[in-house]
């Protein structure tokens, strides 16, 4: 059991058998399903977990409490991996309440309808508190923090924030990486498309007083804390993290995936800072994703295919446009070898996006590169460092 504080324990659960989260994001070091215990004069449970965990999480919490009883379930979030258990916690503390926001309260029958929920919940609004003794818990919602119905909760006492999906990773706590490669891929996979919600909550965050952040996915964060709001500060306004070139590739028959990594050897002989190469026909989609918001320019290069754009390409490209892909200079390859149309796919798809460039030229290969496409290649590097 992780000690939070004296009062605030950790009884979350650990998932390394799960290989997709969400149904389509891989996962090779699992996740963790994060629940806390604040024990005081009341006792509080801040959310539970995915019904996959539920027993070992109910072992975890019964051991915390050391024979009290909950009086309270704090629900910040409706989504299966965070409130899968709450209908069984109710059938094994009816007499707890259910503390949640309005939302989350019309969405509890939607999952449970087995239960009657219309005598054990309180609703909260924006800055309502509940004490617990020592500890007052307030309460701030983030709409679309990624539901609808999300908030956070402020700890005064402890100086805690319980922020839900924010701040969260891929990642059972159990495994031993860095933090932010596996947040940002969470971020921008999960959360990318709510940027100006993200931001909302984060001036909300800014007038407490925070030593201690705890979310619903990954580590619990006390140490320089202005290293992680300082990059969800950055994702969220869709600024650049790291200045450099990410070259996504979709190759049938490896024509075009040649022509990717030609480029990205000019590139770097002509001193890009940075240049990443990604095959969307192998490499993670997600990852792919997280590369695309992290660096500043982008080259989308790909076969064309059945009158349009091989299908690896346009599932990427249709991945940007529901995360709010935006404010980056964006390059063409495309390929054919007898009616190139890749790149008016791709451009139009680009078009639909918020302060994209697209850099010109455009480049076209006509099955395999030949010395001939290099002054074009040459000319695109010199055009996306310029």
């Amino acid at each position: 059991m992780i000690t939070i504080t004296d009062d605030i324990k950790y009884i979350g659960v650990d998932d390394t058998d799960l290989d997709l989260f969400e149904s389509q994001y891989i996962i090779p070091n699992g996740v963790s399903y994060n629940s806390y215990l604040i024990l005081d004069d009341k006792v509080a449970v801040m959310d539970s977990v995915d019904s996959r965990k539920q027993e070992e999480w109910f072992a975890s919490l019964s051991a915390a409490l050391d024979g009290r009883t909950p009086d309270y379930l704090v629900v910040q979030h409706m989504e299966p991996d965070h409130a899968g258990s709450v209908a069984a916690f109710v059938a094994r503390y009816p007499e707890a309440k259910i503390v949640a926001s309005t939302r989350a309260v019309q969405m509890l029958p939607q999952f449970f309808e087995e239960v009657d929920f219309s005598n054990s919940t309180i609703e909260v609004k924006e800055g309502d508190k509940l004490s617990l003794g020592k500890h007052t818990l307030q309460f701030f919602m983030a709409p679309m923090v990624h539901w609808p119905e999300v908030m956070v909760t402020y700890d005064e006492q402890a100086k805690v924030l319980f922020s839900a999906d924010g701040f969260g990773k891929f990642g059972a706590l159990s495994a031993d990486e860095e933090w932010a490669c596996e947040a940002r891929r969470y971020y921008f996979n999960i959360c990318g498309k709510y940027g100006a919600q993200v931001q909302a909550l984060l001036k909300k965050a800014a007038t407490l007083d925070i030593e201690c952040i705890c979310p619903l996915h990954g580590p619990i964060l006390k140490e320089n804390l202005g290293y992680y709001i300082g990059l969800y500060d950055t994702w969220s306004r869709y600024d650049v993290e790291t200045e450099g070139i990410f070259i996504a590739y979709a190759s049938i028959h490896g024509g075009t995936a040649a022509a990717a990594h030609k480029l990205a050897e000019i590139l770097r002989a002509k001193g890009a800072p940075k240049v990443s190469v990604a095959d969307l026909s192998r490499d993670d989609m997600a990852e792919a994703v997280e590369d695309a918001f992290r660096m500043d320019r982008l080259v989308v290069a790909a076969a064309s295919y059945d009158g349009g754009v091989f299908p690896p390409m346009h599932d990427f490209l249709h991945h940007l446009q529901i995360k709010s892909y935006q404010k980056r200079k964006v390059g063409i390859v495309e390929n054919g070898s007898w009616a190139p149309c890749a790149a008016r796919v791709m451009r139009s798809m680009l078009e639909t996006m918020k302060d994209v460039e697209i850099v010109e030229p455009v480049v076209t290969i006509r099955s395999r590169m030949k010395q001939a496409d290099i002054p074009a290649l040459e000319a695109l590097a010199d055009a996306l460092l310029g």
